[in-house]
């Protein structure tokens, strides 16, 4: 394995959970040996190459969930391999069904700027009304070179020759990320209380 210096990891990459951090290293080309850790970082990280980039992934702790986990996780990340230049949350998305958007289980979903909704939706950011949970605002649009690279990569799906179906044949002969694995797909209309 490779061992490549901490500055060397343009791209960081955090997952919420174990079974997102797996399906981020099954994506790696190559998986480089882990640089020497920092006393006080908690993180534990993979490092490796996905095409021409070089990333560091690491993973919120065992049973810590929400946005300040992931922003300890960021921050040390961030700290440990200073040239990072984008920073990833990318997982398990939840609640994105809609009228207009046929989402199921196990669907590939990449977000994008749209009129007045800046790409990026935060699970909490909002207010709760007797009507349900509003929405109050969005997150910044992702940095201009990330929204190219999205153009770019859905210009190529259109042509054919995307690569997105061969990434994601690694995972139909892992038992933990079929199909059957994941239970039944039960859609509910948005309205449904329970």
């Amino acid at each position: 394995m490779r061992r490549l210096r901490r500055d060397e990891y343009t791209v960081g990459w955090v997952c919420a959970l174990p079974v997102e951090l797996a399906a981020a290293q099954e994506m790696l080309d190559e998986e480089h040996e882990t640089p020497q850790s920092e006393v006080d970082d908690t993180n534990i990280y993979t490092c490796g190459r996905v095409g021409e980039h070089n990333v560091v992934i690491a993973c919120l702790p065992e049973g810590q969930t929400g946005t300040n986990s992931a922003a300890a996780v960021a921050v040390q990340m961030k700290s440990a391999f200073p040239s990072t230049r984008f920073g990833l949350m990318v997982g398990i998305g939840g609640g994105v069904p809609s009228e207009e958007v046929d989402i199921r289980l196990g669907d590939v979903v990449i977000s994008k700027p749209h009129r007045v909704h800046g790409g990026v939706v935060q699970y909490d950011f909002g207010k709760t009304t007797p009507g349900g949970f509003e929405r109050t605002g969005f997150l910044n649009t992702p940095p201009t070179v990330l929204l190219n690279a999205v153009a770019n990569l859905r210009a190529k799906q259109m042509r054919g020759k995307g690569r997105l179906s061969e990434y994601l044949s690694k995972f139909d002969s892992l038992p933990d990320f079929t199909r059957e694995a994941a239970g039944p797909d039960t859609l509910f209309n948005a309205t449904y209380d329970m």
